[in-house]
């Protein structure tokens, strides 16, 4: 069963905005660095999706932002792929404290596979596939 994939960040004074807590473009920030190292983990970089000459691109994202982070806290980044078929995928991003777990945000990005040059929806190459599909956490729903 494929896991959630984590790293850490520290809240630094350059991520507090002007309320006090951590700006709400770091956390979209720091989803999409680790959404790149996942990736990468799993064998596809950006040279990979320019070589295939397809890509997978938001086309919709939510964030939910539940609690603050503050200057000096640990915080835990999770992402997991909990979609993929066709030309589409979900990822899925939580970030947590790392002290307690208590979530800060919440969120996803829907993507459409592209050709890079074309910018028209493709299905996933045979690569995709291969490295992404056995990657998918299944969602849970209530009662099941």
């Amino acid at each position: 069963m494929p896991e959630k994939y984590s790293g850490l960040r520290t809240v630094q004074a350059e991520h507090i905005d002007g309320l006090g807590h951590v700006n709400n473009i770091r956390y979209i920030s720091w989803c999409e660095e680790l959404a790149w190292q996942h990736s990468e983990a799993l064998g596809l970089s950006v040279s990979d999706y320019q070589q295939l000459d397809r890509a997978m691109a938001v086309y919709h994202a939510e964030f939910d932002y539940l609690a603050p982070a503050f200057e000096g806290q640990l915080l835990c980044v999770n992402t997991w792929l909990s979609f993929a078929k066709g030309t589409r995928m979900t990822r899925r991003f939580e970030i947590a404290r790392h002290d307690t777990g208590d979530a800060l945000m919440t969120g996803l990005w829907q993507l459409s596979c592209i050709e890079l040059s074309s910018g028209k929806p493709k299905r996933f190459p045979a690569e995709f596939v291969e490295v992404y599909l056995p990657e998918v956490i299944a969602e849970v729903t209530a009662g099941g």
